[in-house]
């Protein structure tokens, strides 16, 4: 009997089943990232924003004239686009004479300093009794909620007002009453956000590792609130320039010589209506510095959101 070879095909063994390629897990930062690019308003917010501290950063270098020297011969000289403007004062003069691109660029040091500071001490202050309240509950949260509700019986800008009335008006007042009065919306988000952050899994497994409450709150609690933080500091930044700009205007704030913005539309109100520009151009400054700082707030809330808006 003649015995016939298999063939290859049955000799040939079973071929495996063919691996599910998964694409490479994205990181947090790179999802980030992609937001970002394809976010308009954010986009927008942060060019404004980083061109203003770029401006103020570079004051020394960029302003063509003193912003302190006064020249009454040279007083109110119109910006160069007028039929009697100078280009050796682009944007015109003030009614001192003192050159007004100047005064803008050095203006905005002054408006991210008060910004930047009030925000970092109202942020302190608020997000120190949130999380207090948020994590340990209780009494704790009941004292709390008493003084958060006590702070949002005052107004602010009354009391604003007053204080610096009564202490004088300068730099150190503004963003020392300013963040003494603006922490209570840090307070209030940092609160739910504890509350929420407290139960879950990863909190728990720290407290049965035998962590201290100190350790829980450093490292499990506060870089998991750092998003609404980020976003609270951004608004309140945009809400103390405004209200510093109407304590300036109102001549208790920030105190002449220096650049205020509000002090500039302050002391250019009396020639609104013949001069137009000495109020025009802060004013505008003003405005684009707070529409970036909310532009650049919204864009970090919804880039950093877990559901991923757009």
């Amino acid at each position: 009997m003649t015995i016939r070879p298999a063939s290859p095909l049955a000799q040939a063994p079973a071929s495996a089943p063919a691996e599910t390629v998964l694409p490479p897990a994205r990181s947090p930062a790179a999802i980030a990232l992609r937001r970002g690019l394809s976010h308009g308003g954010f986009l927008i917010g942060a060019g404004i924003v980083g061109f203003i501290v770029l401006v103020a950063l570079a004051a020394p270098l960029i302003a063509p004239h003193d912003p302190y020297a006064q020249d009454v011969s040279r007083r109110l000289i119109p910006p160069v686009w007028h039929a009697k403007g100078s280009v050796e004062h682009l944007l015109g003069t003030d009614k001192l004479g003192r050159d007004y691109l100047s005064r803008l660029i050095y203006g905005s040091q002054i408006s991210l300093l008060i910004g930047l500071s009030a925000a970092l001490i109202s942020g302190a202050i608020g997000t120190t009794l949130g999380v207090l309240a948020g994590y340990y509950g209780g009494r704790v949260d009941a004292v709390v909620s008493y003084v958060v509700t006590t702070r949002l019986a005052m107004p602010v800008v009354l009391v604003a007002l007053a204080m610096a009335s009564l202490v004088g008006g300068s730099l150190k007042v503004v963003v020392l009453v300013l963040g003494f009065l603006l922490w209570d919306r840090f307070a209030v988000v940092t609160r739910a956000a504890t509350r929420q952050v407290r139960s879950q899994d990863f909190v728990a497994a720290a407290k049965a590792s035998g962590f201290g409450p100190v350790r829980i709150l450093a490292q499990e609690i506060l870089p998991n609130i750092l998003n609404a933080l980020i976003v609270v500091a951004t608004l309140e930044m945009a809400h103390a320039i405004l209200l510093e700009a109407a304590l300036s205007f109102l001549g208790l704030g920030v105190q002449p010589p220096l650049p205020s913005w509000g002090l500039m539309i302050a002391e250019g109100k009396q020639y609104m209506l013949f001069q137009p520009w000495v109020i025009t151009i802060p004013g505008v400054a003003l405005l684009m510095l707070v529409l970036g700082i909310n532009l650049l707030g919204d864009g970090v809330r919804d880039i950093t959101a877990p559901e991923g808006r757009h």
